[in-house]
């Protein structure tokens, strides 16, 4: 008997809908150069654009397909979307790129008034070496402190009601948690940990992105170690959101014969 060690690189972002902070400039093209660099095998991104017909008209560079589908290219073979919000022009929601087979992919809805459409993509992913399935969550939150907290409350149930107890678990986003609340509503009540704080003592800075000094954006989890966990503020990083990512290695330790 042994142990198998199975790592895991993953990457999660608010894309901004491939514009650069303060939609000076569409940045998609560049963003995918940067995300590919990454070698992550798994990719949560926030505000991604499922389809809008007036950017497409506007700009040359627009690309054919999704955005999501134009990221994950030939390079993360499958994906999954979640439209929260839609609108005349389009839609655009959260998205998880994999390198792994997506078995299952569940869109629930988390919206609590029309103004902030938010949802969870929830993904199960079977990862070689690990016997249990990989469950992933994308979210993006609300900006206000109150809705947020109802939120927390949803995805518990969610949890609870969708997915084993002893199963591996990653929740990644854009949590807007201005006050550090997801700790003490979300992660301990759910037994999880934020991969960052775990290795640091304390949140990473995402936002905004030219001089990170909020901490929104988050990757908690259970069922694994954490190796490394870092955001990246270098170029081009900084202009290419107004969020920057957070990045993690984890290792997946399993019992075998």
């Amino acid at each position: 008997m042994g142990i198998n060690i199975q790592k895991l690189r993953l990457l999660t972002m608010n894309v901004h809908k491939g514009f650069s902070i303060f939609n000076r400039r569409f940045v998609l093209h560049e963003l995918r150069d940067a995300i590919r660099k990454v070698s992550a095998d798994l990719v949560f991104l926030q505000e991604i654009i499922g389809e809008n017909h007036r950017h497409r008209e506007k700009h040359e560079t627009w690309p054919e397909k999704s955005q999501y589908e134009f990221l994950a290219d030939e390079i993360w073979k499958d994906f999954s979307y979640g439209r929260n919000a839609v609108y005349s022009a389009g839609h655009h929601g959260n998205a998880l790129l994999s390198k792994f087979p997506i078995i299952q992919s569940y869109q629930h809805n988390l919206s609590l008034y029309s103004l902030e459409q938010r949802g969870l993509l929830h993904c199960e992913i079977t990862i070689p070496g690990i016997h249990h399935s990989l469950h992933c969550i994308c979210v993006h939150l609300n900006l206000v402190a109150f809705h947020r907290r109802q939120q927390y409350e949803m995805i518990k149930r969610y949890i609870d009601v969708r997915i084993p107890h002893g199963a591996p678990l990653l929740i990644a986003g854009d949590f807007n948690d201005w006050s550090d609340q997801a700790e003490k509503l979300l992660a301990r009540p759910l037994n999880l940990f934020e991969c960052h704080r775990l290795l640091h003592g304390h949140l990473a800075k995402t936002f905004p992105s030219f001089r990170p000094i909020l901490r929104l954006d988050r990757i908690y989890g259970r069922g694994f170690e954490v190796i490394h966990c870092r955001t990246s503020s270098e170029q081009p990083w900084s202009k290419l959101s107004d969020h920057l990512p957070l990045i993690a290695e984890l290792e997946f330790h399993v019992v075998v014969d």
